[in-house]
C-alpha cells in the first residue's frame, strides 16, 4: 500500500534523526567492539530504507584502511572459547553462539572445534569468523575445516563479509524485523 510506513522505515527515519552518540549508542554494538564503523556510518544518514542502510556499513567497510580492518576482525571472540565458557562474551555473542548449540557441545566437539580454532589464528593470525545463526554445530565445523585450505587474502575478505552478515542480522531487532 503506498504510503504505508513499516516498522523498519520507521526505525529508520528515527535513527537518522539522533544525534552521533545516540546513533553509535542504540547500533554501535552491531559490528563488535568497534564503534567507530557506525560512527562513520552516521554520517552518510539520512537512510531512506534498510538497503541504504546497509550499503552505508558496506562502504564505511570498503573504504577502512587494512590495519583498521584487521582489528575489526581481532575485536571477534573465538567460536566455543573458554571466554565463552566463563561468560565474558558480549550479549550479541553469548546468544548467537548458544543459538548455534556451540554453548552445549559434547567433550569430542568442543575439542574439535578449539583445535579447529588454533589452527586457524596459526595460520591466518586472526579468529574463525562466520555468521553462526541457521547453522548447526557440525556445519560450523565443516565450514572451520574447509576454510583452513583457503589463502590468507581469501579468508581475510570472508572474515569481512561475515562480520557484515553478522552485522545485518544484529541489526533486524533494532530494526523491527
Amino acid at each position: 500500500m503506498p504510503g504505508l510506513l513499516t516498522a523498519s522505515t520507521t526505525a529508520l527515519q528515527r535513527l537518522s534523526q539522533l544525534d552521533r552518540d545516540a546513533f553509535v549508542a542504540e547500533v554501535g554494538a552491531v559490528f563488535e567492539h568497534s564503534p567507530w564503523v557506525m560512527q562513520r556510518v552516521w554520517a552518510r544518514r539520512p537512510f531512506a530504507d534498510r538497503a541504504a542502510l546497509r550499503a552505508a556499513m558496506a562502504a564505511v567497510i570498503a573504504e577502512a584502511g587494512r590495519d583498521e580492518l584487521l582489528a575489526l576482525i581481532l575485536a571477534h571472540p573465538e567460536l566455543a572459547s573458554k571466554a565463552a565458557l566463563r561468560g565474558d562474551l558480549t550479549e550479541d555473542s553469548a546468544r548467537e553462539q548458544a543459538g548455534a548449540g556451540l554453548n552445549a557441545c559434547s567433550p569430542e566437539e568442543l575439542a574439535e572445534i578449539r583445535q579447529l580454532n588454533d589452527a586457524y589464528r596459526r595460520t591466518f593470525g586472526w579468529p574463525f569468523i562466520v555468521a553462526v545463526k541457521g547453522l548447526s554445530r557440525q556445519d560450523i565445523i565443516g565450514q572451520m575445516r574447509r576454510r583452513l585450505a583457503a589463502t590468507s587474502a581469501q579468508e581475510f575478505a570472508e572474515a569481512l563479509a561475515q562480520i557484515q552478515r553478522i552485522a545485518d542480522l544484529r541489526l533486524d531487532p533494532l530494526l523491527g524485523g
